[in-house]
């Protein structure tokens, strides 16, 4: 019998010491379900609560299977994902955030979806659990960003995606705050890869306060935001170099 692909599960992590210890502990004993060769990651992106404690006690417990990438200081949520995507060293790799608004244990529905003619799977929200104001600003952001960067994923705002480690073969990530997640999908798209989508549920934040959804940091999204999408739709800066990796690694034994 042919052996289980490998599988990376990442979350990036900031002031999360009240919910990344129950994500860890669930992600481990989910991808052993799914596999045996596997490895659960958190980039600890300068955490200013007790995160680097329980992480240090989780890879006590779990040597085997824990690591930490650790930032000394903030370096935003897209850094952060970079970083947990160079870690990754498995064949499919996991993410989602560490505040415990996504279940890890749904990874098992991305991982069905997973087939020979999918390269990546995205989850799309059931119901988003979150105070009115934040489900008007997200409804509007995504149906902005859905037609500026003419996407075709029906959810662009969940963080809970399963894909090949060979794409980063061909794309490469360069934002470091949260408009990575629309810099990923439109070269994902842009560069052919296959999507698959599936429902996951959408939990209350039960600790800790987002990042996002504050003024300034608002007005700094929008402008990152315009810079992207003159990058990628006007410029199509992306597309020469996705090109070249793609032929590169078509040469690559698999």
């Amino acid at each position: 019998m042919a052996a289980k692909p490998g599988l990376s599960v990442f979350f990036p992590a900031y002031n999360d010491a009240g919910t990344i210890a129950s994500l860890v502990i669930t992600s481990v004993k989910v991808a052993a379900t799914l596999t045996d060769d596997y490895e659960v990651i958190v980039v600890n992106d300068g955490s200013q609560d007790d995160t680097a404690k329980i992480l240090e006690e989780l890879t006590r417990i779990y040597p085997d299977h824990v690591r930490i990438v650790d930032h000394k200081q903030n370096r935003g949520y897209g850094a952060a994902l970079r970083s947990g995507f160079a870690a990754a060293a498995k064949e499919f790799v996991f993410y989602t955030d560490g505040d415990g608004q996504y279940d890890p244990s749904e990874m098992t529905v991305l991982w069905s979806e997973m087939r020979d003619d999918v390269d990546w799977v995205n989850g799309w929200k059931i119901s988003r659990s979150d105070p009115i104001h934040r489900i008007v600003i997200g409804r509007l952001y995504h149906h902005f960003v859905k037609i500026l960067f003419r996407l075709k994923v029906r959810d662009v705002d969940c963080d809970f995606r399963l894909m090949r480690r060979r794409i980063f073969d061909v794309v490469t990530l360069e934002k470091s705050s949260g408009i990575i997640c629309l810099e990923m999908m439109k070269k994902f798209q842009d560069a052919g890869f296959r999507v698959a989508e599936h429902p996951v549920h959408h939990y209350h934040r039960a600790h800790g306060q987002s990042q996002f959804f504050n003024f300034p940091r608002v007005f700094r999204t929008l402008i990152d935001l315009m810079k992207l999408w003159w990058a990628l739709e006007i410029r199509h800066e992306h597309l020469k170099g996705q090109r070249a990796a793609a032929a590169a690694a078509a040469q690559k034994p698999r």
